[in-house]
């Protein structure tokens, strides 16, 4: 698909077909994050891929935000290995792993499949569910599958405010 297409037709699924993702498929949204530019090339990022039935009822514990997507990707970084910033009140963990997420939910629809960025959840309870290590931190969880027969973007997924509201040249 051409990107300017992914980006203006992407939209947050929230609701699943039982058709399950091809590993092809799967493999170059992996690949797309393991692209994404990181500080310093630390590549801080860490991907969960989740598909059991056993490890997908642990997250819906945690949070109701599955919406029955068949694969769930637990985006996390290792907080030991992050790049801090002059003034040190700010480390490359989270935009890192934020642009690594990004890539793969771009990714996502170029493969034709549905995807939610999901971080109504407490990462430190998602974490100790999903027996992560003590120095990741999770950032969010990519909801993954085919769309549900008729699902469409939420009413107002368009709706954008002008350039001159959210761009200012200096």
């Amino acid at each position: 698909m051409e990107f300017k297409e992914v980006i203006k037709t992407r939209f947050a699924c929230r609701k699943y077909s039982d058709k399950k993702i091809e590993r092809e498929k799967l493999d170059a949204i992996l690949e797309a994050g393991r692209l994404a530019p990181t500080a310093k090339n630390l590549q801080e990022q860490h991907i969960y891929v989740v598909q059991s039935e056993e490890m997908l009822a642990r997250i819906d514990k945690v949070t109701p935000c599955r919406y029955g997507a068949p694969t769930v990707l637990v985006v996390a970084f290792d907080k030991n290995n992050v790049f801090t910033y002059p003034g040190e009140k700010r480390d490359s963990g989270v935009e890192d792993a934020t642009i690594v997420a990004t890539h793969m939910i771009l990714a996502a629809a170029d493969e034709g499949l549905g995807s939610c960025w999901i971080n109504f959840f407490e990462p430190e309870k998602m974490a100790v569910e999903l027996g992560l290590p003590e120095n990741e931190e999770i950032l969010m969880m990519l909801d993954l599958g085919y769309a549900a027969d008729g699902v469409k973007a939420a009413p107002g997924h368009n709706a954008r405010k002008p350039l001159s509201d959210t761009v200012s040249w200096l």
